[in-house]
């Protein structure tokens, strides 16, 4: 095991081309792949032609010869083999010819062709005739060479064996400055391309860089920062919002968490103060029993606000965290609800507030987290309702599940107020909070029960004729 993930680790620390990287050497590959083959395309091209050029040109001249001999104009063939390259003293295409007897003796030939080009190194005209020879003379110049036989066909023609000689040496120097300009060519442009790809790969990859730049410079004091996607490529438009999206949920669970820090300090430093205060008191000065008693029962009563907050505080970060589940059973949902009513009837009747249940449905739900919600509305509700005032349950199916609804005939709550009241310890105003016993955290918790059902919560309300909270649990139960 531990040499596996030594090798695991060896080859994650192994040093890796970058992106910018593979894309400058893909782009000069695929360059010069395509100008490799364009060129060597074209230089193919251009020795073929030159080569069926040559060969016309020879071809051309045996016809020419061919036809003189078979005239029998001996004056125009000598004539004609004298003259050849009169004229055309520096064309790239110069020929020289000869012509032999049938005993292979020379009867006519160019000047200076026998030194440079003897009679022996032809093809053999009547193996080979019409078949070109590449030979280079002892002065280092390239011919391309021909022979033919003509005549002999009938008593008025003498046979004959035509050797012509087509200098190439003008075509070589040709091609080998081709080739150097060629060569030289390519490796510019391989280059040029190489440069372009990483010019390119880099301008292509500055989103990215930016991108990291953005990202190191984000802290918790500058989560607010944006990336500017004007100029960017529409590829990596999406990953820069996705990028700032997850940057605003980033900023909102930070805001959050700052801000339930300081609720949390808040409320925990009101019940601290008042124990603190309470023993400063009790050891100021000896005292009798009957009155350590009275503090004991008031700090009592501090340790149990605690003890509930801390009890909440857990129950809300079970719910939030991703392995929560529930155990969900179809349950009566009016005899739960009257259940949690029957538990309330005292404090009910004590404020002089009349609470009642209507209709029938069968809801998919965990027993007590449902009835957690229900006390923790019908709580509510009965710290806002003024005596003689009302409190009403409601249940009845809609599509897809049940809806459960809890209206008060309370003070109601500010419409700007709204969004925000499933907050942890949040409260709508000092003078609400004044007289509500519990932490802020009883509609928090509803909403995080009413999450783990996937159902949904919404809330109406107008100040001064009450409150109306809607919860929707599905019909399916949830896989635990």
């Amino acid at each position: 095991m531990k040499r596996d993930s030594a090798e695991v680790t060896a080859a994650s620390s192994s040093p890796r081309w970058s992106i910018t990287k593979q894309l400058a050497w893909l782009y000069t590959l695929s360059a010069a792949i395509m100008l490799i083959f364009t060129s060597g395309f074209l230089y193919w091209v251009l020795i073929t032609t030159l080569e069926q050029e040559d060969e016309q040109i020879l071809n051309s001249r045996l016809q020419v010869l061919d036809l003189i001999l078979r005239a029998g104009n001996i004056e125009a063939l000598e004539r004609e083999i004298a003259e050849e390259n009169v004229g055309f003293p520096g064309s790239q295409y110069l020929t020289y010819s000869r012509v032999l007897d049938e005993s292979g003796h020379t009867l006519y030939e160019a000047p200076g062709m026998n030194r440079e080009i003897p009679p022996a190194v032809f093809p053999d005209s009547g193996a080979s005739t019409g078949k070109t020879k590449e030979w280079r003379s002892a002065t280092n110049r390239s011919y391309l060479l021909v022979a033919r036989q003509t005549g002999g066909g009938d008593t008025r023609t003498l046979k004959r064996q035509i050797q012509v000689a087509l200098d190439e040496t003008s075509e070589e120097m040709l091609i080998s400055r081709y080739e150097q300009y060629l060569i030289g060519v390519l490796l510019a442009v391989i280059l040029g391309a190489a440069a372009i790809g990483i010019i390119t790969a880099r301008r292509g990859m500055k989103p990215l860089e930016d991108l990291t730049w953005a990202a190191e410079r984000i802290t918790a004091s500058q989560l607010h920062e944006r990336i500017d996607v004007a100029h960017w490529p529409r590829e990596l438009v999406s990953l820069a919002r996705a990028f700032d999206g997850m940057l605003v949920r980033l900023e909102d669970s930070f805001n959050r968490l700052s801000q339930f820090s300081a609720d949390l300090a808040h409320e925990l430093r009101t019940p601290i103060n008042n124990l603190r205060g309470e023993a400063e008191v009790a050891l100021s000065r000896p005292r009798e029993a009957k009155e350590y008693r009275e503090i004991l029962a008031s700090s009592l009563e501090e340790y149990g606000r605690l003890s509930r907050m801390i009890d909440s505080l857990l129950f809300l970060a079970k719910a939030d965290s991703v392995q929560a589940t529930v155990t969900c059973l179809p349950l009566d949902a009016r005899a739960e609800i009257e259940k949690v009513i029957a538990f309330y009837e005292a404090l009910a009747a004590e404020q002089d507030v009349r609470v009642i249940c209507e209709g029938n449905g069968t809801i998919m739900a965990d027993p007590i987290l449902f009835r957690r919600v229900i006390s923790n509305l019908l709580s509510n509700a009965l710290h806002y309702t003024p005596a003689g005032g009302k409190i009403s349950f409601s249940v009845h199916c809609i599509d897809g599940g049940m809806e459960v609804i809890c209206c008060d005939s309370g003070t109601g709550i500010v419409q700007e107020h709204l969004p925000k009241i499933f907050d942890r310890f949040y409260r709508v105003s000092p003078s609400r909070s004044s007289t509500a016993e519990g932490a802020g955290l009883g509609l928090a918790i509803v909403k995080s029960i009413v999450g783990l059902h996937r159902g949904k919560i919404a809330v109406q309300s107008a100040v001064g004729k009450g409150t109306s909270v809607r919860i929707f649990f599905p019909a399916q139960p949830i896989p635990s």
